[in-house]
């Protein structure tokens, strides 16, 4: 039995049109590895270029960094000139020419040191309150009462408003003995301070009192008493 093809099966009819089919997903898959490789070329070609500007960079900063320091500036060079002179020549200074020779006429100078005298100085300005030897009225205390006593004139107001009592008079024993600087410390009133200070002022020159042996300036209190008999 004789086997009959299809017309529509038949392959053969077709032939012409696979060729084109084949040839056209041929070109196709050429195209398509063209562009591909094109793109991978250009993103290389760009790759490379960036790396290559980076490491351009890269040296010059480098380059900047390690530059050699500048030199240091030239110091002028100091140099010390000796002038000779001869053993006989005259030396000068400032002060005019200085001539070392002694001759007869040449006489020697002692300089002798100022001392200044400060201590004894202070010792005269001082005044002592507490001294070794205390300043004393010629003949004593019982000559002083007696003075006080013979010299003292009792004020007339006073005497008229009955004030008595005791008055308190300070003053400096000087180095000489004299009096010096009396004022009252406690008054009673009626003048009897002021009479007081009289007579104080009044008195005769006293022993200094002596601190180490020296006559020193004294701060002396003297009460007087004012008593109406």
């Amino acid at each position: 039995m004789e086997l009959k093809k299809n017309p529509n099966a038949d392959l053969e009819n077709r032939r012409g049109l696979f060729l084109e089919i084949g040839l056209v997903v041929a070109l196709v898959a050429a195209l398509v590895a063209f562009e591909v490789k094109s793109y991978d070329k250009e993103e290389k070609e760009q790759f490379e270029r960036q790396a290559s500007e980076e490491i351009e960079d890269i040296i010059i900063q480098t380059q900047d960094q390690e530059l050699p320091p500048p030199p240091p500036p030239e110091t002028p060079e100091v140099t010390t000139e000796f002038e000779v002179v001869e053993d006989d020549a005259e030396l000068t200074n400032e002060l005019g020419p200085v001539n070392a020779e002694v001759d007869e006429n040449t006489q020697n100078i002692e300089i002798t040191p100022v001392v200044v005298e400060e201590e004894e100085e202070e010792e005269e300005t001082q005044i002592f309150t507490v001294v070794e030897k205390d300043p004393e009225f010629p003949g004593g205390m019982e000559a002083l009462y007696k003075y006080l006593q013979q010299n003292i004139k009792y004020p007339q107001l006073a005497r008229d408003n009955n004030i008595t009592g005791r008055v308190y008079v300070t003053f400096v024993v000087e180095r000489d003995g004299s009096i010096a600087n009396p004022r009252v410390l406690k008054d009673i009133g009626g003048g009897c301070g002021a009479e007081a200070i009289r007579v104080v002022k009044s008195m005769p020159k006293w022993n200094p009192g002596k601190q180490s042996g020296k006559a020193v300036r004294v701060q002396f209190n003297l009460p007087v008493n004012f008593n109406l008999q």
